[in-house]
């Protein structure tokens, strides 16, 4: 058993800067000092010196990579933002939701401090304490007597039933949250959509998204209520020949994170991603993001039978390098020129990538940031296997956001091998600013301040 002494100490792994990975590397800290270099030059001019120091990716869905991730990664906790949304996807997530129980502003503060407890332990790794073995132990013993943090991050949002469902809170609700409605492809599980709270639960390894989420649940079982989970991974690979990440495959095997904003930009992700005071939401808000969830289930069987022609024609992108259509034998970053195209002889009209983001001044406001993982469920009732992707996308404004976008796809030649069952709308909190600070803070001093 390992002592306290010998515990090793947690990498933050706002050390590990960039997109390019160095060959075989046999000496960790010196990898994650070339990384650092090799990235410098990239991100100079115009980029804030937050974001430089932030540890953020250029791609937050570049493939994990076997030779980075370490169980002593520590992805840090406090700050204006929450973790969890524009620093490195790990290979494993979960979104968790629940019905809160707390009726009074003082039952959802105590929810909010004792959610933060276990949220500041568990991702800072540790070891819990030990009881009389009459008492059921402190934990769960799952990853052994010592926690590490293996890049663990728990994100927390906010649903519209939670402010809709209790008078006291409902005039500061954030101005663009909506309960998700129905799109015209989605087969929406009522069991599956939408919560007064969910958790985003990341991390390099299952065991540990699987242990934070029953921490929370035995330590917070008198206040919060599951209602429905779904897990996911992404598969770690090896960057390319050339050095360079390159972004996860989904489960119809092509790329999925290619053209994704750029995390590293500062002032990008306050205009995409962050609300900030120019949105004229409530001012407890600033500082957090709107998320949408959806869990959506990929026809597998009847894509493996699709020629391949049509699968990259109604994605718009070539299978094996990620490549768009217009540039065949360029790379996944390159960039299609839909103008050199207008009819859509090399990308379909019609298709995903072209459909999503047209790449026009008039779009570039509906722009989304993607973290999406692949899940995998068994097998369905009628024998065919129940695979897809759980599909969590954040922007600062919800209808120019994933809204637009998704009204944009609706009828896409691609929906034949796609149905959306379940999911919600969430706002994200702002940061844990310090040590003392809590989750929801702002809020809750905005529902006790007086009224004008």
């Amino acid at each position: 058993m390992m002592t306290k002494q010998e515990t090793p100490a947690p990498r933050d792994v706002t050390a590990r800067k960039g997109t390019r990975i160095p060959d075989a590397p046999t000496n960790r800290r010196m990898a994650l000092k070339m990384g650092v270099a090799a990235l410098g030059a990239a991100w100079m001019g115009g980029v804030g010196a937050a974001s430089r120091l932030g540890g953020h990716e250029t791609n937050v869905t570049n493939a994990p990579v076997t030779n980075i991730a370490s169980p002593e990664d520590r992805v840090p906790f406090f700050g204006k933002h929450q973790s969890g949304v524009i620093n490195l996807r790990p290979a494993n997530g979960m979104i968790a939701s629940f019905s809160v129980l707390a009726e009074t502003p003082d039952a959802l503060e105590r929810l909010f401090r004792r959610l933060t407890e276990r949220a500041i332990f568990l991702t800072h790794g540790g070891t819990p304490p030990e009881y009389d073995p009459r008492l059921p132990p402190a934990d769960s013993g799952i990853l052994g007597p010592h926690i590490p943090p293996d890049a663990l991050t728990i994100t927390v949002s906010l649903g519209n039933s939670l402010f809709e469902d209790r008078p006291w809170l409902k005039p500061h609700k954030p101005r663009r949250l909506i309960r998700m409605t129905r799109f015209p492809n989605d087969a929406l599980d009522a069991a599956l959509c939408h919560g007064d709270l969910n958790l985003q639960i990341c991390a390099n390894t299952q065991d540990t998204t699987q242990h934070a989420l029953r921490d929370i649940l035995k330590n917070l079982a008198d206040q919060l209520v599951l209602r429905w989970m779904q897990e996911g991974n992404v598969p770690v690979i090896q960057p390319g020949p050339d050095g360079l990440a390159e972004s996860a495959r989904n489960l119809l095997g092509f790329r999925d994170g290619s053209a994704n904003p750029d995390a590293g930009d500062e002032a990008l992700m306050n205009h995409l991603v962050w609300v900030g005071p120019e949105r004229n939401e409530p001012a407890w808000a600033l500082g957090g993001s709107y998320q949408a969830v959806r869990i959506i289930r990929n026809f597998v069987e009847r894509w493996d039978r699709a020629p391949l022609w049509e699968q990259e024609a109604f994605i718009g992108r070539t299978k094996v390098t990620g490549a768009p259509l217009d540039k065949p034998y360029a790379k996944e970053s390159d960039v299609p020129d839909y103008t050199r195209d207008p009819e859509g002889e090399k990308t379909p009209l019609d298709s995903h990538i072209r459909l999503a983001n047209d790449r026009t001044p008039e779009t570039q406001d509906n722009i989304i940031l993607r973290r999406p993982f692949n899940y995998f469920n068994g097998v369905a009732k009628n024998g065919q296997l129940d695979q897809g992707l759980l599909f969590i996308c954040y922007q600062a404004d919800l209808e120019k956001g994933f809204i637009t976008v998704q009204r944009r796809l609706d009828g896409e030649p691609l929906e034949e091998y796609l149905k959306p069952v379940g999911g919600g709308y969430f706002f994200t909190l702002p940061g844990v600013a310090h040590e003392g600070d809590y989750f929801g803070s702002a809020l809750i001093a905005a529902v006790r301040a007086p009224a004008h």
